[in-house]
C-alpha cells in the first residue's frame, strides 16, 4: 500500500474551492468516497477520513463547501460560514453535486461506484445530495443535522442511506428523526438509522469535549459506527 494525496482546485459561483484527494497508487481505478466536513470547514479531521477511505481501498475526496483556505476558528465563525448554505439548500446542493462530479472525473475513480460520508454539517450535506436525486450508490451521515429542508425531495432517492445518530444529540429533535424516516420511506429509499444510546453530538471526533454545548467524543459509539459504515460501503460499492 502506498497512499498518495493531491489537492484539486475547482470553482462554484464566485468561490474557489480546494478538495484533498487520497488514494492507494498500487491499485487501479477504485470506488470513490466523498468526505463532507463539519461546520468548521475542510480540516485535518476530514482529510484524515479521506486518507482512511484510501486505506480501505477507495479513493477519498475531502470536499470543500466554503472556499480554499476558509475555516472557522470559533463557534461564531463556524456558524457564520455554515448558515448561508443551510439557509439556501439549492446552493448547497449545487455545490456538493459539483464535488461529486469532481470526484467522478478523476482517473483513479470508478465513476459508476461512488458514495458520500459527512460529519455534523457534512451529514446534512450528504443527505441533501441524496434528496436531490444524485447518482451515487450510498450516503452516510455521522451525527448529522437531520432537519428537513424546504427544497423538494426527489420522488425517488437513488442512493442507500445510513444515518448514525447519538440519542442524546441536542441538535436533532425526536421530531426531526420521525420526519426523516417518513421522508426516506416516501421516496422509496433503502435506508437505515442507528441510534446510539447515551451519546451526544460529534461522537466520532476525539477533540469534541464540550458537554455544555452537547459535543462529546464517545469511543464506543465511534467504533460501532465505523463498523457499520465500513460494512455499508463494502455492500453498496461492491469493493473487492
Amino acid at each position: 500500500m502506498a497512499i498518495e494525496t493531491r489537492a484539486i482546485t475547482y470553482h462554484h459561483d464566485d468561490a474557489v474551492l480546494e478538495a484533498a484527494m487520497a488514494w492507494d497508487n498500487t491499485l487501479g481505478p477504485r470506488p470513490g468516497v466523498l468526505v463532507s466536513h463539519a461546520w468548521r470547514g475542510r480540516d485535518a479531521f476530514s482529510e484524515e477520513k479521506a486518507r482512511y477511505m484510501a486505506e480501505l481501498g477507495y479513493v477519498g475526496l475531502a470536499l470543500d463547501m466554503y472556499g480554499k483556505g476558509v475555516r472557522g476558528s470559533s463557534k461564531e465563525e463556524n456558524a457564520a460560514l455554515m448558515t448561508p448554505l443551510v439557509d439556501n439548500r439549492s446552493r448547497l446542493r449545487a455545490r456538493i453535486q459539483l464535488a461529486l462530479e469532481v470526484l467522478k472525473a478523476q482517473d483513479e475513480v470508478q465513476a459508476d461506484k461512488t458514495a458520500a460520508i459527512g460529519f455534523c454539517f457534512g451529514g446534512l450535506c450528504v443527505l441533501e445530495l441524496a434528496r436531490d436525486g444524485a447518482d451515487l450508490q450510498g450516503v452516510i451521515s455521522f451525527h448529522g443535522l437531520l432537519g428537513r429542508s424546504e427544497a423538494p425531495t426527489a420522488s425517488q432517492i437513488i442512493p442507500s442511506v445510513l444515518v448514525l445518530h447519538g440519542d442524546q444529540d441536542p441538535m436533532v429533535s425526536p421530531e426531526d428523526i420521525l420526519k426523516l424516516q417518513a421522508e426516506l420511506s416516501e421516496a422509496d429509499c433503502d435506508w437505515q438509522l442507528h441510534n446510539f444510546g447515551n451519546t451526544l453530538h460529534a461522537f466520532t471526533n476525539p477533540e469534541a469535549n464540550d458537554p455544555d454545548f452537547g459535543t462529546v467524543y464517545h469511543p464506543i459509539a465511534n467504533r460501532r459506527a465505523w463498523l457499520l459504515a465500513e460494512a455499508f460501503l463494502a455492500e453498496v460499492l461492491g469493493a473487492d
